[in-house]
């Protein structure tokens, strides 16, 4: 029996992507991570903006508590400063 050479099979498929994929892959990867980054600034932004409030409830408590010793109520007309007094035996209490 003779021997068959076994011919050298090459293999065609390439090795790299294009200069002009690289640089759409990398400009694109470069933008996700621009953003991921806006995120994260965002958030600490959301953060310090969520302590604000909590501050900002912690003073109205406060006037709350101040006008509730003063006036009898803290239910107050932020429009005009009209004090809702609450009614008495059907009707509202009202100063002469």
């Amino acid at each position: 029996m003779a021997k068959t050479k076994k011919e050298k099979v090459i293999d065609l498929k390439a090795e790299k992507i294009s200069e002009e994929q690289l640089q759409k892959v990398r400009e694109t990867v470069g933008q996700i991570n621009k953003t991921q980054i806006e995120i994260g600034a965002n958030e600490v932004r959301k953060h310090e903006l969520l302590h604000n409030v909590a501050g900002f409830r912690e003073i109205l408590a406060n006037l709350q508590d101040e006008f509730e010793k003063q006036y009898g109520t803290y239910d107050v007309n932020i429009h005009d400063g009209t004090i809702n007094y609450p009614k008495e035996n059907g009707e509202a209490n009202k100063k002469d």
